[in-house]
Parts: structure tokens; sequence; C-alpha cells
């Protein structure tokens, strides 16, 4: 059974650091491209991040460009993403899934999804 279980969220002031981790099971992670998306109240999920087997391709939304850092460990098939100068705006749910990533654009990849791990950021 494929799983995914993200960890890491909290709550920090603005311009705060946070580092999240998402915990795999039950699928090929190694070869999966994966994605970072959030879902803020009152709005759609979107995809902020990603990146491909090897890490040779990563994609970030602009809003995060710069501040977040994608990355994995395939030997123990986890994701991370390193969010830095958080801002009041990246308050939200924060989920990782498997993803269908280029260097322009991140959509999910089938229907995998975790609990999430909640981000609020104050001023």
């Amino acid at each position: 059974l494929a799983q995914v279980e993200e960890s890491g969220g909290g709550s920090v002031q603005a311009r705060g650091s946070l580092r999240l981790s998402c915990k795999t099971s039950g699928f090929p992670f190694a070869g999966a491209s994966m994605g970072w998306f959030r879902q803020a109240p009152g709005k759609e999920r979107e995809g902020i991040s990603c990146i491909n087997y090897n890490g040779g391709i990563t994609y970030y939304e602009d809003s995060v460009k710069g501040r977040f850092t994608i990355s994995r460990d395939n030997a123990k098939m986890t994701l991370y993403l390193q969010m830095n100068s958080l801002e009041p705006e990246d308050t939200a749910m924060y989920y990782c899934s498997r993803a269908s990533c280029t260097t322009t654009n991140v959509r999910p990849f089938g229907n995998l999804w975790g609990q999430g791990t909640q981000v609020t950021v104050s001023k």
C-alpha cells in the first residue's frame, strides 16, 4: 500500500524557517518524481515545488522561488522542503505526493495524499 506522511509543520513568525519531511512507503520512491503542494483556507490546492527521481530537475512556483528548497534522500525514501524567509501568505496545509515534474510545472500524479502538515506564519 503506497503511503506518504508529512511532518515538520508548525507555527512561526514571519522571516522564520521550517523544514518539512515526507516519509514514503509502498512504491518505488527512487524512480518517482515528487512534489510539494499546499492549500490555504478557501483556496484550491496548488503545486509549489517538485523534483525528479535523481534531483536533476526541480521546479519552484514563483512565490516560493529563492526561499524554498526541495530535496530528497532516496535511501531513506524521504522528500524534504526547506522553507526560509516564511511569510504570512505561506500559511497553508502542506502535502507531498507523487508528481509529474518539469522545469516549468508540477502536477499531482495519481491520487496519493497524506494528512498534510500545517504551516502557520504570523506577522
